[in-house]
This record gives C-alpha cells, structure tokens and sequence, in this order.
C-alpha cells in the first residue's frame, strides 16, 4: 500500500468515528444559541479564547476536533446534513480547498474586511486567516551557530547528514511546506531539494514539541518546525537552548501558513458564526492568554493587534505571503513529490 492509499485509509477511518461520534450518528438541526465549530486546533489555549467568547456573547461554542484533512474530508461526506457552522482548520490550501469545492460560504462582513489584510483572506470572502504561524528553521543554539543557516534549500548540504529532524510528509505542515517550495522553485529545484533533506537521512518525528525536545537533548541539531513551539518552550524555560532562524530572507522570506476559518455553505447558526468569525479578528487577537494568537504565541493576523513579548524577541523577519494562495492547487502535486522523493 502507498502512502496516498494510507493516507485515505487514515482519514475514511477518521472521518466515520467522527461522524459517529460516541452516541451514534448526528443530524443537523439548527440549536439556537450556539455555534458549533469544526476545529484543527486542539490547543489548550483555544478553549479560554472560546470560553471568553461565550462570556461575552451568550452563544455556546460547540467543538469537534480533528486533522485539518480529516474534517475537509468529513464535511465532504455530510455534504447538506453538517452539523458544523464553521471551519477552523490550521491551513490555508484546506480553506481554499474547502472553499472550491463549494463547502464554504462568502461573508460580506465589514469588520473582517477591515481588520483582515487581502492577502489573508479569499478574494471571495469565503475564508479568513486569523493567525499567523511561521515554519521556519529551529537548531541548538550550543552547536549550531547562526552563520551557518540560511534557507531551506540548504539543510539539503551533506554538512546536515545525520543532524536533521523533520515532521513527517504526512502531516499537512510538510505538505504546504513543499508546496510552498514548489511555488517558488519550480518542482524540479524543489524536488532536488527534498531529496537532498532525505539523502541526509533526517530522524522523522510527528510532533513539532518532541522535535525540539530532541534538539534540546542534543539527539538533532537542526530542524524546521513553527516558531511558536520555541516560544511555549521559552515560556517555560527562559534557558531552552533552542532557538529561531528566519528562513530564506534574501529571497522570497520565511514560510508562513496561517490559522483560519469559513463558514460552512450550510450552516445553520450561520449569524453565530459570522459574530465568532467576528470576534476572533478583533477581541479575539489580544496578546493575552485570552486572545487566540497570544494564547499560543502565533502571530496575529489584525495589524492593529501586538505579538505577545517573546515571540518580538525573535526579531523581525520577511514573510513568504505571495505564495500562501497556492498552497490548496499545488497540495495533489507536493504530497506526489514527497512520494517520489521518498520522504516518509
């Protein structure tokens, strides 16, 4: 079995446990009240961003969890009959794919227009950014000096062999990662380049924290994970020996993806998620642990909203937001490159 059979396989299972759920099948109906959200985060944090919201408003958030790909894949197969009002997913090409497809909706709303740059948001309005989380390069700052990075391309240099670890091609960070790549590079550089990562024979881990867990101890020296992981980390420990490099900022900057939502074509608390939509680019960006960015160190998406104190002690970088679009209709082509480039 391939790895696209495995994937399906991962994500059919997926999506039929959460249909079903723990007390059997559900059926859409509108519930007054609430809002209920399709969500890919599963941050500890997101709970007290939604708690506050239902402090504020009244309205209820209802949460389902899963993988950005499992829940695209889930509201495909509820088509008319989700239950969901709004999809919140950790990747721009799902939202675009989700919107594509149909299962997004536009919104013709004021404040998102007004707090939400164009670039962060469909041209149709049918998806919003919220934060921003940049995936860039992590190494260990008692073996790796700073002078030795520069871009992704480069940990393609056997001076990395054996020093390497990467999240693995299943994981939709790596996916638009490469997508990213294939936008900027062209699939055969960018194809060149992940054969260089996997020729340098990287240790796969499937969790950005253990990644830099693994560098803290020494067992990797570099790695390309989210900033934000650095900054919990430092939130923790003010000595974390791991710390951040802004990829390629002689070139086209550093990858960013985002976290963002829709909401869905068939909502039916459709104003409820148009007022959490709402109030996740205005209130919901303040710096504290209350606020959706500054509750995981992401970096907001509303201009007028300030990064939480550790993640502005990384210093200010250039950000790749021209390819950000491309992300949904290069995915199919990035995760057949991982294939044949035999990145696991």
């Amino acid at each position: 079995m391939n790895r696209r059979q495995v994937i399906a396989s991962f994500v059919s299972c997926a999506v039929a446990l959460a249909a079903v759920g723990a007390s059997g099948p559900r059926v859409a109906s509108a519930q007054g009240n609430v809002v209920n959200v399709y969500s890919a985060r599963h941050y500890g944090a997101l709970e007290k961003v939604f708690a506050e919201f239902e402090r504020e408003t009244g309205i209820r958030v209802r949460l389902s969890n899963a993988s950005s790909q499992a829940l695209l894949e889930r509201l495909r197969a509820e088509g008319k009959a989700t239950p969901a009002d709004l999809f919140f997913v950790i990747d721009a090409g799902t939202l675009q794919i989700a919107a594509e497809e149909g299962l997004l909706q536009p919104v013709d709303s004021e404040v998102l227009r007004t707090v939400i740059p164009a670039e962060m948001r469909d041209p149709q309005n049918r998806w919003f950014a919220l934060t921003q989380r940049v995936r860039t390069i992590v190494y260990n700052s008692n073996k790796v000096k700073p002078s030795e990075l520069s871009t992704y391309e480069a940990l393609a240099d056997r001076k990395w062999r054996g020093r390497l670890c990467m999240r693995p091609a299943t994981h939709i960070y790596t996916i638009s990662l490469v997508a990213g790549m294939i936008a900027n590079l062209g699939e055969r550089r960018a194809e060149q380049v992940v054969r260089g990562w996997v020729a340098n024979r990287p240790t796969f881990i499937d969790s950005d924290s253990r990644i830099l867990e693994n560098i803290a101890a020494g067992k990797c020296d570099v790695a390309i994970t989210n900033h934000y992981y650095v900054g919990n980390a430092l939130k923790k420990d003010s000595n974390f020996p791991v710390k951040v490099f802004w990829a390629n900022q002689n070139a086209q900057g550093a990858h960013v993806n985002i976290s963002g939502a829709g909401v869905t074509a068939n909502a039916l608390n459709r104003e409820n998620a148009i007022k959490l939509l709402e109030w996740l680019a205005t209130r919901g960006q303040d710096p504290g642990e209350a606020g959706l960015a500054g509750g995981n160190n992401e970096f907001p998406v509303n201009p007028s909203a300030q990064p939480t104190e550790i993640i502005k002690g990384f210093g200010p970088f250039k950000a790749d937001l021209a390819a950000l679009s491309k992300y949904g209709p290069l995915q199919a082509q990035a995760i057949k490159l991982l294939e044949r480039a035999g990145y696991k």
